[in-house]
């Protein structure tokens, strides 16, 4: 019986997966970009020390004790693959930037028959400069699945928005994370309590849940917050700097300011992509990351594709040519049809050896005599040489 939480790929899953996976790998490579992976496990006190993930998603790790002799560490089956390719970066590679990408697993306990794992397309941009590297973030992830043929809608935030809001309030950072969890989860009333502690009249919680258009509205938020929250001038401006460049490309886009998923983890603007009103995949800058793992901070961002998001999305795939069907009469002729197997896929046509009764399509009988072609329901043509079984196969 399978395992709660986990999930069989069918074949025509995977059909699905490779469309996704090939999408990525092709946009990925055109921009430079160069694949990792990183192991299934790694130690958990990546994950503690960093400082990255909150307590609510380390509850969320599968957490046990690798021993070695009479000693062990705590490990994890990765909960993000981020984190482990900033490792990555900072143990194996000198330089002071790196383009990088992966498709790999991530593993995170919910209750019931919830999915435990999921697949993650994911890019790490490290070493590349605010806003620059932010903007090609963006063009890479909408170009994966516009090339999928599902349209997308952008959403941008910034955590220094809300940051700025609970900081003024005098929020400590133990509260600030609790009253964001309570907000990701819908209860706006959070911000209600919040706003009790804060000087001016201006309704926070209604303007921060209201979504606008590009950087005017912005420029908005600014006018009527930067006077009694001087904190939130910063993040607007990073903010305001990439809706400016996207307006610019003729990228249409919502500013969310509620928008962060990831509250504890991200230092800068944030994106999300929306087909519908499903996330189906975003990202954002996360700074400090690089100096919390270990070595000198540089500038990072990067971005994930949700496969279980986007796989239901997808349009039907075009049709695979039907493959050549070759049916063996006998066992003494069965190094015939393999012969002529390997022939044909030499010139990539699609073959499948096969015993039994006819299929129909494209068939070819193989007996110690020779070779019988059905085309299509025509009549049977009987041929001696595979090189003339490949002939015929090949006329339109």
């Amino acid at each position: 019986m399978r395992s709660k939480g986990m999930r069989d790929m069918l074949p025509a899953d995977m059909q699905t997966f490779r469309r996704i996976e090939g999408a990525f790998l092709d946009v990925c490579l055109g921009w430079g970009y160069h694949e990792v992976r990183t192991p299934t496990i790694e130690h958990l006190y990546l994950f503690t020390q960093a400082g990255t993930l909150s307590p609510q998603m380390l509850d969320r790790v599968y957490s046990f004790l690798d021993w070695d002799g009479w000693t062990g560490e705590r490990v994890v089956l990765r909960p993000d693959s981020t984190i482990p390719a900033v490792r990555l970066f900072v143990e194996n590679l000198d330089g002071a930037s790196a383009k990088l990408f992966y498709v790999q697993n991530v593993f995170r306990f919910d209750p019931g028959d919830e999915t435990r794992e999921d697949w993650q397309f994911g890019v790490e941009l490290l070493g590349d400069t605010f806003p620059r590297g932010d903007i090609e973030l963006v063009l890479l992830a909408r170009e994966v699945i516009d090339s999928l043929g599902v349209n997308t809608t952008i959403e941008l935030s910034h955590p220094g928005i809300v940051r700025s809001v609970l900081d003024r309030a005098g929020l400590s950072r133990s509260e600030q994370l609790a009253v964001y969890e309570r907000v990701l989860s819908g209860d706006l009333d959070a911000f209600e309590e919040v706003e009790e502690k804060l000087p001016g009249s201006a309704s926070i919680h209604s303007l921060l849940a209201t979504k606008g258009e590009g950087p005017d509205y912005i420029e908005n938020l600014r006018t009527v917050l930067a006077t009694d929250i001087p904190g939130i001038g910063a993040p607007l401006a990073e903010l305001q700097a990439v809706a400016t460049m996207l307006s610019r490309m003729g990228l249409a886009h919502q500013i969310a300011p509620l928008g962060v998923r990831s509250f504890e983890y991200y230092t800068g603007p944030v994106f999300s992509l929306y087909a519908g009103d499903k996330r189906v995949g975003g990202g954002g800058r996360y700074d400090a990351l690089v100096g919390l793992v270990g070595r000198d901070n540089v500038p990072a961002s990067g971005f994930a594709i949700d496969h279980e998001a986007l796989a239901p999305l997808l349009p039907p795939a075009g049709a695979r040519p039907e493959p050549v069907t070759i049916r063996c009469e006998s066992e003494a002729a069965l190094s015939r049809a393999f012969a002529l197997a390997r022939e044909l896929r030499q010139g990539s046509t699609s073959v499948q050896v096969v015993s039994g009764a006819p299929a129909g399509g494209r068939e070819v009988v193989v007996s110690e005599a020779g070779y019988t072609l059905a085309l299509n329901g025509g009549s049977p043509l009987q041929l001696s040489d595979i090189a003339d079984v490949v002939r015929e196969l090949s006329r339109p």
